[in-house]
């Protein structure tokens, strides 16, 4: 497993991964960024860098996130939520078949081991607020913001 550290606008991001993929992104308060890039992270770094740069609005990666087979679901279901979009707890559970599984659902979303990429940021309460995010609201809504601007829009 290869590891590399990456200043972003929101702190230093943790990047692993192997030839079989990603396998997590996580975001630090503090850190150093690596010198050296591994080479099966360069395109990974690349398009983070693109991302907060403006210049990227999907990402193009081999992902290997390692998680259960509910925790898979729900991550391939927030790598469908568009760019520029948002989604319900609610709905999201609706669309995996089962609007009773809104904890679980959120549970898994918390899970995510691939910040940003697997873009659970845009996942949001059914009246429209930020609720709960692993690496802070403040980061959600700085997330928010750069994909949408001041309007952002929702799928529902």
């Amino acid at each position: 497993m290869e590891t590399v550290t990456m200043p972003t606008p929101l702190g230093f991001a943790k990047i692993s991964g192997n030839s079989e993929g990603i396998q997590s992104v996580c975001i630090m308060e503090e850190g150093e960024a690596t010198a050296e890039i591994p080479t099966i992270l360069l395109e990974v770094v690349q398009q983070l860098s693109e991302y907060f740069e403006g210049n990227r609005t999907e990402f193009q990666l081999k992902l290997n996130p390692k998680g259960t087979e509910f925790q898979q679901k729900v991550w391939n279901a927030l790598l469908q939520i568009p760019f520029g979009k948002s989604i319900s707890y609610q709905q999201l559970s609706l669309q995996l078949g089962d609007p009773k599984a809104i904890r679980a659902v959120a549970s898994a979303n918390g899970k995510n081991p691939l910040w940003i990429i697997i873009p659970c940021h845009r996942v949001i309460g059914s009246n429209g607020t930020l609720t709960g995010y692993a690496g802070g609201l403040w980061r959600k809504k700085w997330l928010l913001t750069h994909e949408q601007g001041e309007s952002q829009q929702s799928l529902f």
